[in-house]
């Protein structure tokens, strides 16, 4: 398998990271999982706790809410990976900005979840393995009614802008079924 970076973007429960799991388990060997969810609730909490069980025993799984790209280059210097697969954008960039001050302004947002972006990027371009990254398209729906909302919105969309940019292959996935735009 050659390297390559798979960009898998719909809305939620479209089917996307079921769609990266079962490409993930069809054609990778050593697969790096990368979780960006953080159990801010008991909900949160039994999600996560379904999703571990639910993943093949044999996977490593990273925890990596926040500083994803360094994370997940410790974790390649530590194992011999051949896929990665980042589940998902959406909720880093929503960690990034929870952890940002109320006062912060969109170019500040944005320039925070897009250095996160940059350096899961540089840390793919170091890599030899093919990498999946999971991300919710936020722009099709109407404009948040929340500061906090439109913040989140804006610094998503332009992250998945770039990730998309880099991506060998993009595609969008609804009602379970994907749609081929890139690659």
């Amino acid at each position: 398998m050659s390297r390559r970076l798979l960009f898998l973007l719909g809305g939620a429960r479209s089917g996307k990271s079921h769609f990266a799991e079962q490409w993930a388990r069809e054609h990778g060997r050593n697969v790096l999982f990368v979780a960006t969810a953080q159990p801010f609730d008991d909900e949160m909490l039994e999600r996560i706790a379904r999703h571990r069980q639910e993943r093949p025993p044999q996977w490593v799984t990273v925890e990596a809410p926040v500083q994803a790209g360094a994370m997940v280059q410790q974790a390649l210097a530590h194992g011999e990976h051949d896929t990665v697969l980042v589940d998902c954008l959406t909720l880093l960039a929503a960690n990034v900005l929870l952890a940002m001050p109320e006062t912060a302004t969109q170019d500040e947002v944005t320039a925070a979840v897009l250095a996160e972006t940059e350096a899961l990027l540089a840390t793919y371009a170091r890599s030899s393995a093919t990498w999946l990254v999971v991300s919710n398209e936020v722009g099709m729906g109407v404009v948040p009614p929340t500061r906090l909302g439109r913040l989140y919105r804006d610094a998503l969309g332009r992250a998945n802008q770039r990730i998309a940019q880099q991506a060998d292959e993009v595609l969008l996935l609804v009602a379970g079924l994907p749609w081929r735009l890139k690659g």
